[in-house]
């Protein structure tokens, strides 16, 4: 990872992006979002999670950010103290036992939790939410991915609900494009991306990035 600071600088702010499920798009908003927001600013991916599927990705992209993979804790636990970054994004494991996770989760400023639309992916996440989030008192916002372009009720219905258990969600849906799967085998962030949809698929993302920028203002 990279040197600790000596100097006084700002710490880095934490974006950590979570879930105690796989599958649900965090490794694909963790890359995307932090290519995006390297466009002018300093970022560190961090992947904590096992797997390695971020990291796996970013091996093979030429991106303008920094990488790492680290799961050692006593190191987890000094990423505030970082030097050279502004901004640390985080893949996280899908367990939410993880000690890992928890180390990030003791320093994050901010919680980006993706989750499928379906009713069965929402409730789990609410679940999550109630029981793991909200007590953190970290700030947090659901996005919703893997929305089918074709048919938005679903998502709208899942966004309803949220709403109405007063959990905060992103305005944004990032749908479903077979750009993201192909960038991801090609190695390169959607951002980056010049075949079919893309222009949609990167909107989805810009989108996003806006509404965090957006929250740290107020934050």
């Amino acid at each position: 990872m990279a040197k600790i600071k000596q100097k006084q600088d700002p710490p880095p702010k934490l974006l950590v992006v979570m879930n105690g499920k796989g599958g649900v798009g965090k490794t694909t908003t963790a890359v995307n979002l932090a290519a995006i927001f390297a466009e002018d600013r300093r970022v560190l991916l961090l992947d904590i999670d096992l797997q390695r599927s971020a990291t796996w990705w970013l091996e093979r992209m030429h991106q303008a950010f920094d990488f790492s993979h680290e799961t050692d804790i006593s190191m987890l636990e000094k990423l505030k103290a970082i030097d050279d970054y502004e901004l640390i994004v985080v893949d996280t494991p899908p367990s939410l036992h993880s000690q890992s996770l928890q180390a990030v989760l003791d320093l994050a400023d901010y919680l980006l939790l993706p989750t499928p639309p379906a009713p069965m992916d929402v409730t789990a996440l609410i679940n999550t939410v109630k029981t793991v989030v909200q007590p953190s008192g970290i700030f947090h916002r659901v996005l919703l991915t893997k929305v089918d372009s074709r048919s938005l009720k679903e998502a709208q219905e899942a966004q309803t609900m949220l709403e109405k258990l007063d959990i905060s969600a992103f305005q944004t849906y990032i749908r479903t494009y077979k750009a993201h799967e192909r960038a991801v085998m090609e190695g390169c962030a959607i951002s980056q991306w010049k075949g079919p949809n893309a222009q949609e698929a990167q909107a989805d993302y810009y989108r996003v990035a806006a509404e965090v920028l957006r929250d740290w203002k107020r934050l």
